[in-house]
């Protein structure tokens, strides 16, 4: 008995140095910012729209555990893969990138999901940043499959519930072999505490991590969400370049989830747009371990199901919009709101054909409340609108109306509130009932600061 008390001691001293390496390393990543760049490069400054207080204090999701390590992907030093353990009996579900040259790891976490797999078997999340494994080939799925196999084997699940994902450089081979050298070392350091840490783990261009909870009260007791994403640039509808793993001890079924999921997209994660350019690697992955004491959210017509979805939504939008704010060398974050459009279709439209121009988008970093921009912009989109029946607003302050300047319009006043760092245009179209409202960010030097240099 003497024996097996000590081994458990001893098993337990262990994970204590374990957890206390782990927060010594995200000390140091935090001092010295390796999260944000590699060595020999100057950190990115954090955006001046990042969240005030830093990452948020995050709940614990039971049947989940996180860790995070340094793999040499891209940089040597930098943390750049994370792990997540989920316990037996989880539910998945998922949203990816539409692009036709999406990536390896995109193309196999749809195939999983689509055959369903043993949920009863637990599943993992492993995640690399630096390299995409995108425009790979062959060897792409070579490489998910060597990663997925190494996690499968070392923490006893089937392939089939191991999900991958890959964001960074594309056309590069992922060097596969220096990810699957690191998952003991995953393994031994996972802990349900560790979400920063991988956080931190997939930001490429980010300045900051994002995270995100809520909380609502079940029939028996609480059910809780907590995610995180990256994203930053390459940002645009049909998820833009984001990683978002997002978790929840909700009883639901996979197939409930992703109703749920699905059906939210659209005015979350599909309605912002850093750049307009649409990423191969885009994934959104939610798990739903079931550990709350809560009873199973099987009718989504009922009071907590509405509530659950509520919430979830929530911390979309909030994640979302945090990547926005972290937009690549953003200095504004706007709120393009737009009303009395005919059909949805156009409201949509209009919406993102502001959100997009760079005409816009430069006037607004230049502070300049050139509102002839949003005119043009209007014009371009392909929405039905008539010129005699639209009205902007910059914020509260009415601009145009009816297809001219109002007579009171200050230009002053105007160009003042254009100094803000929150801004809101709003369009009304006069045509009929439909509404759409998109987030994007303005567009500075520092965007083609960071694209220029993204490769060296």
């Amino acid at each position: 008995m003497a024996k097996k008390d000590k081994k458990d001691g001893d098993k337990k001293d262990g994970l204590k140095l374990r957890k206390l390496k782990a927060k010594v390393a995200k000390l140091k990543s935090k001092l010295v910012g390796d999260d944000a760049a590699p060595a020999g490069k100057k950190p990115l400054a954090v955006s001046p729209l990042a969240p005030k207080g830093g990452f948020p204090a995050l709940p614990v999701i039971g049947g989940v555990e996180f860790a995070a390590a340094a793999a040499g992907v891209r940089y040597a030093g930098r943390t750049d893969v994370m792990l997540a353990r989920l316990a037996p009996g989880t539910a998945i579900a998922g949203a990816f990138t539409r692009s036709s040259t999406r990536a390896a790891c995109v193309l196999d976490c749809q195939a999983k999901l689509a055959s369903g797999g043993n949920a009863e078997a637990g599943a993992a999340i492993v995640v690399n940043s630096g390299n995409a494994n995108a425009f790979t080939g062959a060897d792409g799925q070579k490489a998910v499959d060597r990663v997925t196999g190494a996690v499968a084997e070392a923490l006893g699940l089937p392939a089939a519930r191991v999900f991958s994902s890959s964001t960074g450089v594309i056309g590069e081979p992922l060097p596969w072999e220096r990810i699957a050298a690191k998952v003991e070392e995953l393994k031994g350091a996972l802990d349900d505490e560790g979400i920063e840490d991988a956080a931190r783990a997939i930001m490429t261009t980010d300045t900051f991590p994002k995270g995100a909870s809520a909380e609502v009260e079940g029939d028996g007791g609480p059910i809780r969400i907590a995610g995180f994403a990256k994203g930053s640039g390459m940002v645009a509808p049909d998820m833009a370049t984001m990683l978002v793993y997002i978790f929840t001890d909700a009883k639901i079924s996979a197939k409930n989830l992703q109703k749920i999921l699905s059906r939210n997209m659209d005015s979350t994660f599909n309605a912002i747009t850093v750049d307009s350019d649409t990423s191969t690697s885009d994934a959104l992955i939610l798990a739903a371990t079931g550990a709350s004491p809560a009873a199973e959210i099987s009718d989504l017509r009922s009071r907590v199901a509405k509530e659950f979805e509520a919430a979830l939504r929530s911390v979309m939008l909030d994640l979302a919009q945090q990547v926005v704010r972290d937009g690549e060398g953003a200095t504004k974050f706007v709120e393009v709101q737009v009303t009395g459009a005919e059909t949805a279709d156009d409201a949509k439209r209009v919406a993102f054909a502001i959100a997009n121009s760079p005409l816009v988008k430069t006037a607004i970093a230049g502070q300049d409340a050139n509102w002839g921009r949003v005119v043009m912009a209007v014009g371009k989109s392909g929405a039905k609108a008539d010129r005699d029946l639209l009205a902007i607003r910059f914020g509260d302050i009415l601009v145009a109306d009816k297809g001219w300047r109002v007579p009171d319009y200050s230009e002053a006043m105007t160009s003042a509130y254009m100094k803000g760092d929150e801004l809101v245009i709003g369009v009304d179209l006069g045509l009929g009932k439909a509404a759409y409202t998109a987030w994007t960010c303005d567009l500075t030097h520092g965007y083609i600061d960071i694209n220029a240099d993204y490769r060296s």
